[in-house]
């Protein structure tokens, strides 16, 4: 089942796989090195948004242009679709009780699905302005939802409806107890990937339209104050897509590594080649390991059976590695 180009894929059959480049000798440990990067999907034309349903056995990845969700099932390795349309989803992720959350560009809103089916839409408007476009998003374990928000999903045809922004782009929290909506970071350039470190201190946001470089920033994260809200503190760099680099969305594992979707920006002289794939950075954003992919990739997620398996949304693929760590949950 395809709608796009299938990409031409071959699994490594030595070991270790020559695609998974070790930068620092941190990065030696997190390998396995008897594990082999697999296509097991292909013939999307945007792929995005990679979510794990473990108690299902299967993978749920946004296709933004085909308006559909695709769905991988680990037991038979066949692909179907869940949802078609998807009005143009990006950003899926779970809530604390299993329920799919989705980022939908085309109807500029994040829903809920619930056990039945039913669609609950969480946020569609902030101080009676519509939305721009949600793009990621992640839920932390007191039941927050955080995602963000920049104008790419209006921008055209392509992955949703052109329209004009109403709202600045930003990073928003749904509050567990109310449902309220706060605007958190109202001052990035096209605010992108998220998540949060393994003790959830700190958030880390990917600044896509950040000049001269993408940028990934940290903050440290307040405790809940009086109004029910919470503050980002010490914002500072933790690294920067120099090299013609650029940086989409990401997943942290339990020691707190960021494992970055990575591509080439497209600009005079990069070599997608050699930039395209996943690079990982330790803790104090140094980049210690990076999988080499046929696309740039796009997001990526932890799951599988034990956790540590390495699920990356290419452009036209999905691809799979297993790892010696496990994401952080």
């Amino acid at each position: 089942m395809t709608t796009g180009p299938a990409i031409a894929f071959e699994t490594n059959s030595r070991y270790p796989d020559p695609r998974i480049e070790v930068l620092d000798e941190r990065f030696l440990k997190l390998r396995l090195f008897s594990s082999s990067v697999e296509q097991i999907a292909s013939g999307l034309r945007w792929g995005e948004g990679p979510q794990w349903f473990g108690d299902g056995r299967y993978l749920l990845v946004s296709d933004i242009p085909n308006n559909r969700i695709l769905r991988w099932d680990d037991a038979s390795g066949q692909v179907s679709e869940f949802r078609k349309p998807s009005n143009n989803a990006n950003g899926l992720a779970r809530d604390m009780q299993g329920r799919l959350l989705t980022c939908e560009h085309q109807a500029r809103r994040i829903t809920r699905t619930e056990y039945n089916g039913n669609i609950t839409v969480l946020a569609d408007h902030f101080e009676g302005k519509r939305l721009n476009s949600p793009n990621d998003i992640i839920c932390q374990r007191n039941g927050a939802i955080w995602f963000t928000d920049p104008p790419f999903g209006i921008s055209g045809d392509w992955e949703g409806d052109p329209a004009s922004s109403e709202v600045v782009a930003s990073v928003y929290r749904i509050a567990p107890e109310t449902g309220a909506l706060q605007q958190i970071l109202p001052d990035l350039q096209g605010p992108n990937g998220l998540a949060f470190s393994p003790d959830e201190s700190v958030l880390y946001v990917v600044e896509s339209r950040a000049q001269p470089y993408r940028k990934i920033w940290a903050y440290d994260v307040q405790a809940q104050d009086s109004s029910g809200g919470v503050k980002l503190t010490n914002k500072r760099l933790f690294t920067e897509a120099k090299d013609h680099g650029a940086i989409d969305g990401f997943a942290v594992d339990v020691q707190g590594n960021l494992w970055c979707g990575w591509g080439s920006d497209g600009s005079l002289g990069a070599d997608p080649e050699k930039i395209d794939g996943v690079r990982v950075f330790a803790p104090d954003g140094t980049a210690i390991g990076h999988i080499h992919l046929p696309e740039r990739c796009a997001n990526v997620c932890f799951g599988g059976a034990k956790n540590n398996r390495l699920f990356m949304a290419a452009s036209h693929s999905v691809y799979a590695l297993y790892t010696n760590t496990r994401g952080a949950v």
